[in-house]
């Protein structure tokens, strides 16, 4: 393997991006993040060494060519490095944004060193492929019918494969607009939604079409849909008219099952899902909707939950003005290094700030929520005159304990305690794709995980029946989504044609290296 400059990783140290001001960040929905500038991508691109076996091929399932284009960006040829990048990932300017870097954390460099920055250069070379976009159409139609049913990661990477392949391809999307998590999900501050219209714009030129406000399947599983999901003016359609009317169907439909905190206090007003927060905060800065029926502006606010979900929810709370926030977290703090059960070349499992959390807030570690107390008085406006709102979280430590193989959490005595919060936001992860709608009326099977089982082709067990992305992996990244619908593209088009040349980067059920 060749590198521009074999030893640059003696000369340069890493650097990463610099964040805006708190106090300018806060009273804006701009991204965070300032320009990086050419002469640093490069220095940072530098430090790519010849290591011989690149393990960041390991971390990243979409095989991105990563020693290849920090070569290339070194030698100043962005034209070649984004070729090579667009190559092996559809979206690179998403996962340069939000993507939590798995390539990095297996980067040979980082056995005694800090890693390469590889992310920041791949959204460097990303952002100048992006004001270069053109369509890249198909040579050959095939008059192959292919419906995809949402439009994440996974369902756009699919649609825009299979688009490429010749194939007529329509996208189902429920909401009002499409992205999926992308739009509704990560906030103006992590990904502005420019970003994502621009892609979508190349992918209508290919041929894609797309169509909002339609809720693919009409069977009933007696669960409640997710609040809000849906377009308020969603028109339904069978997926077995879907399966007619087509050669392939494709479910792309997320893990969007929120998971609850099953807690005395539930029904208590003030207590939301993630989601129920984040969609119409976002259609705010859209400019969608004048104002969102959830705020938090001058409340004082508990984030349950200490991933990502929480964090977009914490800056949104932030800009939002909030009088408080407290993010609570069940597991410990992790070190600040990896620990000895946590070695090179697996994920590192360390304490990390987000912009959010640089803007404030506090974080709480190892707690439990034991129940959420509420009043009869209306406060704020929120619920029903004299309906009970909630006004403080009863909360007590816990210590992590692996039992039989398993973790646990054992409550420590005495330290009860209330918190006070008539805000809560509920962010402790997705448990699978709805069971009513698709999974109900085509009587899918769910594997143990509760997601809809697949082969190693991704196929469910209807013929001509298709299933990826988080729907069919459980909760994952972004960058396994999108690989999942380049997998996904490939199988269908083997389907349809014999044969492909599409590109596999994955096999259903294929596991991230930890």
């Amino acid at each position: 393997m060749l590198v521009g400059d074999p030893k640059g990783f003696l000369h340069f140290e890493r650097e990463a991006p610099v964040r805006r001001p708190v106090m300018l960040c806060v009273h804006d929905w701009r991204e965070v993040y300032e320009p990086f500038g050419a002469e640093r991508v490069r220095a940072q691109a530098a430090r790519c060494m010849d290591c011989g076996i690149p393990f960041c091929h390991e971390g990243c399932p979409l095989g991105n060519l990563i020693p290849e284009w920090n070569d290339l960006v070194y030698r100043d040829r962005l034209a070649d490095a984004s070729a090579r990048l667009e190559a092996t990932n559809n979206f690179p300017e998403l996962t340069g944004r939000l993507c939590p870097a798995p390539c990095e954390g297996s980067c040979v460099l980082g056995i005694n060193a800090e890693p390469v920055s590889i992310k920041q250069v791949e959204l460097e070379i990303a952002e100048w492929g992006a004001q270069r976009l053109e369509p890249r159409r198909a040579g050959v139609q095939t008059t192959k019918r292919v419906a995809i049913v949402g439009s994440g990661p996974a369902g756009l990477a699919a649609a825009q494969q299979l688009t490429r392949a010749g194939h007529d391809v329509v996208v189902y999307e429920r909401a009002e607009r499409i992205g999926g998590l992308l739009r509704y999900g990560i906030p103006e501050f992590k990904l502005e939604k420019g970003v994502l219209e621009r892609r979508l714009v190349q992918m209508r030129s290919e041929g894609t079409v797309f169509m909002t406000a339609v809720s693919v399947g009409t069977g009933s599983s007696g669960a409640e849909e997710v609040p809000g999901a849906a377009a308020p003016d969603v028109a339904h359609i069978s997926a077995q008219q879907l399966r007619n009317d087509c050669d392939v169907v494709v479910l792309a439909c997320g893990s969007t099952r929120p998971r609850d905190l099953e807690v005395p206090g539930r029904e208590l007003d003030g207590v939301h899902f993630a989601m129920e927060y984040l969609k119409p905060s976002n259609q705010v800065c859209e400019g969608s909707r004048a104002v969102t029926p959830i705020t938090a502006a001058g409340r004082h606010v508990v984030i349950v939950g200490g991933g990502d979900t929480g964090a977009d929810c914490l800056g949104t709370v932030h800009r939002q003005g909030a009088a408080s926030v407290h993010q609570l977290e069940i597991l410990p703090s992790p070190p600040m290094s990896r620990a000895a059960g946590n070695p090179w070349p697996t994920w590192p499992v360390i304490f990390r700030t987000s912009s959010a959390h640089e803007e404030g807030g506090e974080r709480v570690f190892g707690v439990t929520t034991v129940e959420r107390v509420g009043d009869s008085a209306d406060v704020g406006g929120v619920g029903a005159v004299g309906s009970a709102h909630v006004r403080s979280l009863r909360l007590q430590d816990v210590v992590s304990e692996v039992v039989e193989g398993r973790l646990q959490f054992v409550p420590v005595p005495g330290t009860e305690r209330e918190l006070e919060a008539d805000l809560v936001l509920i962010a402790v992860g997705f448990s699978g794709p709805e069971r009513s709608g698709v999974v109900a009326e085509l009587g899918l099977e769910l594997d143990a995980k509760g997601a809809v089982a697949v082969g190693p082709d991704f196929a469910t067990e209807l013929d001509g029946v298709f299933a990826c992305g988080d729907m069919a992996r459980g909760q994952s990244l972004i960058v396994w989504a999108i690989a999942e619908g380049r997998a996904v593209a490939a199988e269908v088009d083997r389907y349809l044609m014999g044969t492909t040349s599409l590109p596999r980067p994955i096999s259903a059920g294929q596991l991230a290296l930890r």
